[in-house]
């Protein structure tokens, strides 16, 4: 077995970044760019009204009313030079006129026929204009390689009249969930029976990071059939999450299963609870977890392992699993050798570890939004104790 740390450095070392496409911006939503993006055009495009209200040049003003010789609303260009002692009524996000260089709000004006008076006293030459470029000059750096691309990002692209740009793709990750003893939820259960929650954990796991789910497929345990599943999953797929036929049973037959495939096996078994027979294992830039039959344990490898390497594969710039230091509410008890990731509640200041431990049981996980680490030869953890945890993201 190994430690924790171990796996994790395996795991990066064996972790490859997806290839690069070029996608629309709405399509782009949520993935990494692998490119600086540079802006062609300055924003604004112009020198351009931040105000409903009127422009003319501040230096001719000289506290005399202005005669309001035009009217531009947004979208329209005003080709004609203002003359001194003249003044335009703009709208918002409207192209100053040639001569302009101030906008008074229209609240602080008194408009008489066409003869404008100006009463705003703080008033100062450039107020209430954009200048052109001020958001970002044509050329300039706009967003570097590695930047997630969140709402704000593709609404600033979009301002910058980019259409599309090249992102790392999403993953294709494949789920095979093993067992005889598995149904499908639905049906009525007979005695020796499990219903299969596995992959629908997996699968709503999976809908809210940078991947694309292709299909789950269901084996008895069975050498070849894992082998065929195995096979199957490795035509298309970048990861393939195997769940059940880790362990030293005999019919746990997943390691054999991807041996037969030409699969490299890196690590089999870490030394933590749960999730103890998680087995790594490698075919070019292929990544194959197989993962534990219990759901508890399925869900720990995956926020401790799987994810970290779907947001490595991906570019991803920040990681969803925060980890964090809290002091904890009630003493904690553990016999030293595996390091335990333990479901816990915590908040700003502490947490509280939750019961039902047991890596069969997923109530207790349904209801927590961490885990503490205790480590491998920690025995106890004292009540205010600063421990080490692992806030866990609340979309997944």
């Amino acid at each position: 077995m190994i430690s924790v740390s171990e796996a994790r450095q395996f795991i990066s070392n064996y972790t490859g970044r997806s290839s690069v496409v070029t996608l629309p911006l709405v399509e782009a939503a949520g993935l990494t760019l692998a490119a600086d993006i540079f802006s062609p055009v300055d924003v604004p495009f112009f020198h351009q009204s931040a105000m409903d209200g009127y422009a003319f040049c501040y230096q001719h003003w000289q506290q005399q009313p202005l005669s309001v010789t035009a009217h531009i609303p947004a979208g329209s260009w005003h080709t004609q030079q203002l003359a001194a002692q003249q003044a335009a009524r703009i709208y918002t996000g409207a192209a100053l006129p040639i001569g302009a260089d101030t906008v008074v709000m229209q609240e602080k004006t008194q408009l008489a026929g066409q003869l404008l008076h100006i009463t705003d006293e703080q008033l100062q030459q450039g107020s209430n204009v954009r200048p052109r470029g001020s958001e970002i000059g044509k050329g300039a750096l706009a967003l570097h390689a590695g930047t997630y691309l969140n709402a704000a990002a593709i609404g600033f692209l979009a301002n910058l009249g980019i259409a599309c740009v090249p992102v790392h793709r999403k993953l294709k990750v494949s789920i095979i969930v093993t067992g005889n003893e598995l149904l499908q939820p639905g049906n009525s259960i007979s005695h020796g029976q499990v219903y299969e929650s596995n992959s629908f954990m997996l699968t709503a796991a999976l809908q809210n990071l940078p991947v694309i789910q292709l299909a789950t497929q269901y084996v008895q345990d069975d050498v070849p059939a894992t082998i065929s599943a195995i096979q199957a999953a490795l035509l298309y797929s970048d990861m393939v999450l195997l769940t059940g036929g880790v362990s030293a049973g005999d019919y746990d037959y997943v390691a054999a299963a991807m041996q037969a495939c030409g699969v490299q096996q890196v690590f089999h078994k870490i030394k933590q609870k749960p999730g103890k027979p998680l087995l790594f294992g490698q075919k070019a830039h292929q990544l194959l977890f197989g993962l534990p039959g219990n759901p508890a344990s399925v869900l720990t490898c995956f926020y401790e392992y799987v994810l970290p390497a779907i947001e490595a594969m991906t570019g991803q710039p920040h990681r969803r699993v925060q980890q964090v230091q809290r002091r904890l509410s009630d003493t904690v008890y553990k016999k030293a050798g595996l390091t335990h990731f333990m479901k816990a509640v915590c908040d700003d200041v502490q947490v509280t570890v939750s019961q039902a431990q047991e890596s069969y049981r997923l109530s207790s996980f349904a209801t927590v939004n961490c885990l503490l680490v205790m480590e491998d030869e920690a025995t106890c953890y004292e009540k205010g104790e600063l421990v080490n945890v692992h806030v866990l993201p609340t979309t997944i």
